[in-house]
């Protein structure tokens, strides 16, 4: 589970951001059916955003490896070698839609991850506006063709909810302005604190565009312009993987493996996942040749991939034609980093592929493997995540069809720290850590394989 911050803090030296939020007349997002259409009291809104910058409001940009706060009419991220965006361009700039400086344009180019950030420099205090509030504001969306967009709240520093808008965003290029009120209960789970803030909104983008953005504001209530997704079944609803770096080849992808699929109707062993099964393609490559060419063996490993994802796929034709003596099975780590999922929703996830493999695919014994460890150190944040849904899908082997392995220690040194040799990102294997993965896996593989 998400670790929050839960403090109570009361509102300190915000006084001056509780103003109306004055907002000229701006068309709506055509793909949504209200627009705002309620009025609310001085003491009911929180500006981020108007003709002039809120005295307790930072405007910050951000790259994968540097931030800039706007101070001036431009800002710009510095661009830090070695990193991993080192080429990435990150710029906002003052611009004007009613009145002169009214508005920020935010570019991006080159950066797999970009935000243009709403910060206060004290908390504030937002949680009596999560239930009805909404978050209003002008957008116009210039370029997003090779880029994406989602809208983001902090609840803590470790507390991050975002909701994703890519696919209606890039229906609005060239649309001029629209208006947006997006409900602050998309952002809630269960557990959230919201008492002490001080990143209550963002946007969230990455790859290459550009957004302009006006009239940033809190209210406390308001009338949406669009419904929030039931965060609870994400895990669970079969579904494509829309992201900004996804579309141009996740379908075409899936669409070649049902051609491979036909040429390995008699595989004996397939490997379904994520990116990291999808690596044995690239860094396992020559470990793949090794030890698994001679089963004929077929890696369903799409990079990104989370339970949702896997789900579609399978329900899409991805073991039609199949029957594999082992299906190794190992995903879920993207719901812990796109989302910081509740570990129990994950592994609901989980389950509902176990059981849609063991019915489209009866006579397969399912080797279901633990979430490898990520990150640094076994204190760190997503690791715990990681380690909580294995606790939970240990307990979904029956020993008969499906069975379950933990070989994370081997990945690990004796203190539960997890080295860039085996992980260079510190998720994904290379060579080594393959090689790692298929020396301990091969004895319960090969007992499987009789």
């Amino acid at each position: 589970m998400k670790i929050q911050t839960v403090a109570y803090a009361v509102v300190v030296g915000a006084c001056c951001l509780f103003t109306a939020c004055h907002n000229t007349a701006t068309t709506k997002p055509e793909l949504h059916a209200d627009a705002r259409t309620s009025s609310t009291s001085n003491a009911e809104s929180i500006v981020l955003l108007s003709n002039r910058v809120e005295s307790n409001v930072k405007i910050v940009i951000e790259s994968p490896s540097a931030q800039q706060e706007l101070t001036d009419s431009k800002a710009d991220v510095p661009k830090i070698a070695g990193s991993s965006a080192p080429s990435a361009e990150v710029t906002v700039v003052k611009s004007d839609k009613n009145s002169t400086g009214d508005a920020l344009t935010f570019s991006w180019k080159d950066s797999w991850r970009a935000s243009l950030n709403f910060e206060t420099k004290n908390p504030i205090n937002i949680s009596e506006y999560m239930s009805a509030g909404v978050v209003e504001f002008d957008l116009k969306v210039i370029d997003l063709e090779n880029g994406g967009l989602a809208f983001k709240s902090k609840c803590g520093e470790t507390c991050a909810r975002q909701i994703p808008y890519l696919i209606h965003a890039r229906a609005l290029v060239g649309k001029g302005w629209k208006h947006f009120s997006v409900p602050l209960k998309c952002f809630m789970r269960d557990g959230d604190n919201f008492s002490s803030v001080k990143s209550p909104f963002a946007f969230e983008t990455g790859g290459a565009g550009t957004i302009a953005v006006a009239n940033l504001c809190i209210e406390k209530a308001g009338t949406p312009s669009l419904s929030c997704a039931d965060y609870k079944t994400l895990s669970t609803t079969p579904a494509v993987l829309n992201e900004w770096w996804s579309i141009g080849w996740w379908m075409p992808r899936h669409l070649q493996k049902l051609e491979e699929i036909k040429a390995k109707k008699n595989a004996q062993v397939i490997f379904i996942g994520d990116s990291i099964t999808q690596g044995w393609e690239r860094d396992g490559f020559n470990v793949w040749n090794h030890k698994y060419s001679k089963y004929n063996a077929l890696d369903l490993g799409f990079g990104g991939d989370r339970t949702e994802n896997v789900l579609w796929r399978l329900q899409h034709g991805e073991v039609n034609g199949l029957s594999p003596k082992v299906a190794v099975l190992m995903f879920g780590t993207n719901n812990t980093g796109h989302r910081q999922e509740d570990p129990q929703l994950v592994a609901q996830g989980i389950k509902l592929n176990i059981d849609e493999l063991k019915q489209r695919l009866p006579n397969t014994k399912i080797l279901l493997l633990a979430i490898f460890p990520r990150d640094e150190k076994p204190t760190d944040q997503m690791r715990q995540i990681n380690e909580d849904i294995n606790k939970i899908i240990a307990t979904f082997a029956d020993n008969k069809q499906v069975f379950f392995l933990n070989i994370n220690k081997s990945l690990l040194d004796a203190d539960g720290v997890l080295s860039k040799d085996i992980m260079p990102d510190l998720l994904h294997p290379n060579e080594k850590g393959y090689e790692i993965w298929a020396k301990a896996m091969e004895p319960t593989l090969l007992k499987l394989l009789k």
